[in-house]
């Protein structure tokens, strides 16, 4: 059977996918706060406009713009499908499969911009300062990989957390 039906036709798919999506979003805000303000390790286009004078760090202060204006649309959508999943009388809700779907989400979010911003399109690197990148980007995608396994096991575990027929109702 399916792990998101139960036999009591609780279907958990809108909960997870809003983890998900959200999850994803917040992943790259972790990225982009940490990895490109924080520790300033790298910029979203780093590895092909680096930053040396004032107009390459203008240059790559938009696109990480542009990055944050698309991670923070992904949130608000996963925020617009878990209050729609919220109304269902169909969804349960489960902590630990939502807190699932948003370290899935993370995850997610780690293997694929790890393999097309990294390794594909080369924009930049974990840390693209060090002589090491290679060494940051596997790192990168095997934390993404763990993200998605510990995910998973929260979803699964989080099946049989409500009552048959328990819901939360949102608005």
């Amino acid at each position: 059977m399916d792990p998101t039906l139960r036999a009591d036709r609780t279907n958990y798919r809108p909960l997870i996918a809003a983890g998900l999506v959200m999850g994803a979003g917040l992943g790259g805000f972790i990225d982009g706060i940490v990895l490109h303000q924080i520790a300033q390790w790298h910029n979203m286009l780093s590895a092909q406009v680096p930053v040396d004078g004032l107009a390459s760090a203008k240059t790559n202060m938009l696109w990480d713009g542009i990055f944050h204006a698309g991670v923070w649309l992904l949130t608000v959508a996963g925020l617009a499908m878990l209050w729609g999943a919220g109304r269902r009388s169909d969804v349960p809700w489960s902590g630990r499969t939502f807190v699932g779907g948003l370290v899935a989400g993370w995850g997610l979010f780690n293997v694929v911009e790890g393999v097309i911003d990294h390794q594909i399109l080369g924009l930049h690197h974990v840390n693209e300062y060090s002589p090491n990148r290679l060494a940051w980007d596997i790192g990168f995608l095997v934390l993404g990989a763990a993200l998605l396994a510990v995910g998973r096991a929260l979803i699964r575990a989080g099946k049989g957390d409500p009552a048959p027929g328990a819901s939360v109702r949102l608005g």
